[in-house]
């Protein structure tokens, strides 16, 4: 931002033109005065809620004021969302974003509001990866092995989701697209049944968070056959990443903060920032590992780009499959 001479300001000051300028100066300085809210669109406990909370306590430790977290659970993120864009633009209501944002764009019809138009990138957060498992006893070992378990065998290997339209239903069908695949999408209420009917043998695969499923492979319980990041994970390293084989496959969960159009660049700059400094801070980082996650540092702009790129990606998946919400 280019800041005017002080003559300028002098001389400008006499006439109210300058006023709303120099207004909205001092507010983004001054910001915050008052509590933060984060509008959260799932339940209190799951892994968006913690995440949410994490950052929050760091920003409220940092800006010195509350961040308070709110859940306005429903419709897959669209009623928190909605909430958001229908809020004053003055920093003081933000969005927990999240990759069911973009992947909304294309799988809902008729959203009274546009998640890339009326939400303002402000900071991504975090990425979780997913973890392809198998049951021990399916007789695969490998990406390669199981495209050519599923060829041979067309529409007689279950993948299984926590629900129809989230990340882990979207991998499989993302999945399916790369490969030419005929699986067969299992939809249950919540990725912990899914996970129980994978450990007993009813279906054969899932795209699980990292979280879910971690240690289910550490006990032997599941067998882990890639991460679906670009990289590898830290939380289990061994693990190969399906891109190896599946140019370009890429599949998280992710985590960010955005908030009403026309919210000044002054005010994201400044929860951007501090984002940034919890980013890299030693035990902010530990805590994102512990959550299985890895940190996103990105300034708004790459941010923006990022959210842009993942709701294409995902229109790609929900046309080609022909995806509703149920």
């Amino acid at each position: 931002m280019k800041f005017p001479h002080r003559r300028q300001i002098l001389h400008l000051a006499t006439g109210a033109a300058a006023l709303p300028a120099i207004s909205h100066f001092a507010l983004a300085q001054a910001f915050p005065t008052r509590p933060v809210r984060i509008i959260v669109g799932y339940a209190a406990g799951g892994g968006t809620d913690i995440s949410a909370r994490v950052i929050g306590q760091w920003l409220s430790e940092r800006l010195g004021q509350q961040f308070i977290i709110e859940n306005r659970p429903g419709a897959a993120t669209n009623i928190a969302t909605e909430a958001v864009a229908r809020s004053a633009a003055d920093g003081y209501t933000l969005l927990l974003a999240t990759s069911a944002n973009a992947i909304n764009t294309t799988y809902y019809d008729k959203l009274n509001f546009d998640f890339i138009r009326d939400i303002v990138p402000v900071a991504a957060l975090m990425r979780v990866p997913l973890v392809m498992v198998i049951n021990p006893s399916f007789p695969i070992k490998s990406i390669p092995e199981l495209v050519a378990y599923a060829k041979a065998n067309p529409r007689k290997v279950n993948y299984a989701s926590g629900g129809a339209g989230g990340p882990d239903h979207m991998a499989g069908e993302y999945f399916k697209l790369v490969t030419g695949t005929e699986i067969l999408h299992v939809p249950y209420r919540g990725l912990g049944p899914a996970l129980t009917d994978l450990i007993g043998g009813q279906v054969q695969l899932i795209f699980a968070t990292m979280p879910a499923a971690i240690e289910y492979i550490k006990g032997g319980r599941l067998r882990a056959l890639a991460v679906t990041t670009a990289t590898r994970s830290q939380a289990l390293p061994e693990l190969p990443v399906a891109a190896d084989v599946l140019p370009g496959f890429e599949a998280s969960q992710w985590y960010a903060l955005g908030a009403p159009r026309d919210t000044s660049a002054e005010i994201v700059a400044t929860i951007n920032q501090a984002v940034l400094a919890g980013l890299a801070d030693p035990k902010m980082k530990t805590r994102i590992a512990e959550l299985g996650g890895e940190p996103m540092p990105m300034t708004p702009a790459e941010f923006g780009k990022f959210a842009a790129d993942e709701t294409e990606k995902w229109s790609k998946v929900v046309r080609f499959a022909g995806l509703k919400p149920e």
